[in-house]
């Protein structure tokens, strides 16, 4: 049995199918109500509710359960606490649940922004969620560090930055965009993901799950518009005056179209090694000019 937690999201429902069209027998922990669970409709899996957050609700989840993977996060949360509660405590529970449960391996999805946990209070839960997961002794553990990860209608991040590009007639674009980016298809990652189950070869590793093409983030925002049938004018705003102006939307705003974390994801590299997992997992992603060609195809 092998328990995934946020297989009800756009990548976790992506992995479930992967398990399951591959043999596995796959049980998924979302939250109660969760509307996206009508993405597992014709999945043969099962389906338990239950709160990261809250270690009283997962004590079912583990019954018999081999193996974990834990995806479930808050990734945008106007309240740092938030990020607390469910990313940093809300992995304390699953592992600690799950060791005691005597599951053999916990594969956390965890970010790339983990690598500079200093840029973002989001950055910095995933790099404590990370430690938590390295120091329980009583399981394997497996880490992987997905890029910008997309798909027509996903993840979270891209099409929040999709948005911000197609929301005026003109960009104001938040530095130069000079950072080098190397986004992930998410048929790839889940490809990744499901060959990571039980492999050895996999235990005591973090991979970095990022795609087949590096590209300035400037030119993916222009790639992402042309793939959307738009061409608009691009003004740099410097980046000071960005996080000057997140700063007071954050403080006023209940959503703001600006943040210091979205400041954070555009002006750092995202360019991962991913040849550790090329090696062990035969991962092998395309790049993002196939994959955007794929999500909003262009005719000739």
């Amino acid at each position: 049995m092998i328990l995934v937690s946020g297989g009800a999201g756009v990548m976790g429902s992506r992995l479930v199918k992967a398990l399951v069209k591959a043999g596995n027998k796959v049980r998924v922990l979302t939250l109660p109500g969760d509307p996206n669970v009508s993405r597992l409709n014709g999945v043969a899996c099962e389906v338990v509710y239950g709160d990261v957050a809250d270690a009283v609700s997962l004590k079912s989840a583990f019954d018999g359960v081999e193996t974990v993977y834990h995806l479930a996060a808050v990734i945008i949360a106007c309240d740092p606490s938030v990020l607390q509660k469910v990313n940093v405590e809300g992995t304390g529970n699953m592992v600690t649940g799950a060791a005691a449960a005597g599951v053999k391996h916990f594969i956390y999805v965890s970010s790339a922004s983990a690598i500079s946990p200093e840029g973002s209070d989001y950055a910095r839960s995933k790099k404590a969620a990370e430690e938590i997961v390295k120091s329980e002794s009583r399981m394997h553990y497996t880490i992987v560090r997905p890029t910008l990860v997309y798909d027509r209608g996903g993840g979270q991040e891209f099409m929040m930055f999709l948005q911000s590009l197609t929301r005026y007639p003109i960009v104001s674009f938040v530095g130069s965009g000079r950072a080098m980016k190397n986004p992930v298809f998410i048929d790839d990652m889940a490809k990744g993901l499901h060959v990571i189950a039980n492999n050895e070869k996999a235990y005591g590793k973090t991979y970095n799950f990022s795609g087949g093409e590096t590209i300035r983030i400037w030119d993916l925002a222009h790639l992402m518009l042309k793939h959307q049938g738009l061409s608009k004018l691009f003004i740099p705003i410097p980046v000071p005056v960005c996080r000057i102006i997140a700063f007071f939307m954050e403080k006023i705003m209940r959503r703001p179209w600006l943040t210091r974390y979205a400041i954070s994801r555009i002006e750092q590299d995202a360019d991962l090694d991913n040849s550790a997992a090329r090696k062990d997992l035969g991962y092998d992603p395309i790049g993002v000019t196939e994959g955007l060609q794929r999500c909003y195809p262009l005719s000739g």
